[in-house]
């Protein structure tokens, strides 16, 4: 019996790759199973090597696994590029239509299973990945009926009969590969799981959700890979609530059109990767010079320029935090896990509203389209604020008065009303202004704007601005890291405790403004700090260095081939110290 198993299917995108995972997945996630889901794709519709990474396990995952237990081949270049993750006792399941030939090198055992002949004889070659379903089922020695809802959910809008036949190809995969087990195959027992309904979704689902439930209503975006399923989740769903999605022209419309809607009152959100926020970010400083609440997504991919638009990266650190000319107020977080990318996409439209700036929910594409079991959502945990939104009576200021906008306040946060309101008339432009909004160049005006704008910064309030894992107060090691890398820090330090190294883990979730008085202590109390993120400069490390010191004990451990880190690369860094 093994409580854990990594399974990939590879093939020519387009040919069903996708979709063969999901079935798998979710009718695995209906049985109580914990899973953690990875494709590997190109930037193009058709064609070139794709895969589908799933976890499956009987306890909580956060990570792609470091080997693979079974890989379904579609052909040849699937088994070239994917066979060195298995192990010996692994097994590669390959259509026999391409006459598939194992590396000598290769420790697996291979079997050459007629997917596309059994598929052919059941009437179409294109259910072929249903038979690899049913080989998969028979080694792990599942029931097929597990898949039956899953199919007709997926199939049933194309009639009774494609559900049927499917399930048919399903049953014909099965009954193949028991004659193989039969012969000599190893079956692989998975350990029967809790039983536990929980959600399986990818990060941008959780932030769409998130945003939806923090009370957003409108969005303007332009389609981008890593990001555009946000856009297809809302496009779905805020029209049944009152609510609507733009598709603009280019992304400094998306901007714009965000900025004046909520500008007008409405919580509004615009998303994009990498290649779009360079072009939102004159935008964005537009939002912070005129304080007006903007929530912005951007799903960190592979760069600059084109880039990598389909691999994961983490090199948009510094551009979220500098990337406007000028100086404005602005909150950059980064939640680590797709439950916190809901929380926290609710809770930016709260500070975007109470802080009357930018608000950036930074995702990468590791997170933001990695699937994964999700414990059900606490809807109750999310709250509505507005912040000095007036919504009562404003007295007269006569004929000639104006209402003070951008009134000087202590906290930096002034008084807002939306267009309309009785008494509330006011001047909004991008120039310096005066708390009236009418443009002011004096030079006593521009430092008391200006002042009170960043006073902003200091009194941010943001539960959990660091996550901790803070087991020993004089640690061999603090693990640092942002986004998606938490899930292969926290599998590499169970390693390293194992060794007999203590090893602590602090997991930024507020970038800026940075939490230096909860980072500091836990730096200080490290013999070594190991810094572990997505990119060529060590941006997560520059940062820690310029809020927090100790240059001396803080090492890089970057990755920017395009590829999510694995808990071992995470651990044999470590290892290296010591």
């Amino acid at each position: 019996m093994i409580n854990q198993l990594s399974w990939k299917v590879g093939g020519q995108q387009g040919e069903g790759i996708e979709s063969t995972g999901e079935i798998f997945a979710i009718a695995l996630n209906r049985l109580g199973y914990y899973l953690y889901g990875y494709r590997h794709f190109s930037s193009r519709i058709k064609g070139g090597h794709t895969n589908n990474k799933i976890r499956v396990s009987t306890t909580q995952v956060r990570s792609i696994s470091d080997d693979l237990d079974i890989l379904v081949a579609f052909d040849q270049e699937t088994i070239d590029l994917n066979y060195k993750e298995l192990h010996s006792k692994g097994l590669i399941l390959a259509d026999s239509k391409f006459n598939p030939v194992k590396p000598e090198d290769a420790q697996a055992s291979m079997y050459a299973v007629p997917f596309t002949e059994i598929a052919t004889e059941l009437g179409t070659s294109l259910m072929k990945n249903m038979v690899a379903i049913g080989a998969t089922a028979a080694v792990l020695d599942l029931d097929i009926h597990v898949f039956e809802e899953v199919v007709r959910e997926i199939f049933g809008k194309k009639g009774e009969q494609v559900v049927a036949k499917n399930m048919e190809a399903i049953k014909a995969g099965y009954e193949n590969m028991k004659a193989n087990l039969e012969a000599g195959i190893q079956p692989m027992h998975l350990e029967k799981a809790d039983g536990k309904k929980r959600m399986f979704m990818i990060g941008n689902d959780a932030i769409a959700l998130g945003a939806i439930a923090g009370g957003c209503r409108f969005m303007a975006a332009y389609p981008i890979t890593p990001a555009s399923e946000i856009m297809e989740y809302l496009i779905k769903k805020l029209p049944d609530l009152g609510g609507t999605v733009i598709q603009t022209e280019d992304e400094i419309a998306a901007a714009t059109m965000a900025i004046g809607a909520n500008y007008a009152g409405i919580r509004a959100l615009t998303a994009s990767a990498g290649p779009g926020l360079s072009l939102k970010m004159e935008s964005i400083g537009l939002s912070g010079m005129t304080e007006t609440p903007l929530v912005i997504v951007d799903t960190q991919r592979g760069g600059p320029s084109t880039g990598l638009p389909t691999k994961q990266e983490q090199s948009d650190l510094m551009a979220m935090i500098y990337g406007t000319h000028g100086e404005i107020p602005k909150i950059v977080m980064a939640p680590s896990t797709v439950e916190e990318a809901f929380y926290d996409t609710a809770e930016a439209f709260n500070l975007a509203e109470e802080y009357q700036c930018p608000v950036i929910v930074l995702s990468d594409l590791q997170l933001s389209l990695g699937k994964q079991t999700v414990e059900p959502l606490d809807f109750s945990k999310v709250e509505i604020r507005r912040g000095k939104l007036v919504t009562g009576e404003l007295p007269d200021l006569g004929a000639k008065g104006y209402f003070k906008r951008y009134e000087v306040t202590e906290d930096g946060v002034s008084p807002r009303v939306i267009p309309g309101m009785k008494n509330g008339i006011h001047h909004v432009t991008g120039v310096e202004h005066a708390e009236t909004g009418k443009p002011s160049e004096t030079t006593a005006n521009r430092q008391a704007q200006m002042d009170k704008r960043m006073r902003k910064l200091k009194n941010i309030r943001f539960n959990t601005p660091v996550y901790k894992n803070v087991k020993h107060e004089n640690p061999d090691v603090l693990f640092v890291g942002f986004n998606s890398t938490r899930g292969a820090i926290e599998e590499a330090m169970g390693r390293l405790e194992q060794d007999g190294l203590k090893v602590n883990h602090a997991h930024i979730r507020l970038i800026h403004p940075f939490p230096t008085a909860e980072v500091l202590p836990l730096i200080q109390a490290a013999k070594k700090v190991v810094v572990v993120e997505n990119n060529a400069t060590g941006q997560l490390a520059n940062i820690l260095k310029m809020n927090v010191g100790h240059a001396d004990k803080i090492v890089n451990h970057t990755k920017y081939d395009g590829n999510p880190f694995l808990p071992h690369e995470v651990y044999t860094k470590c290892k290296e110290l010591f």
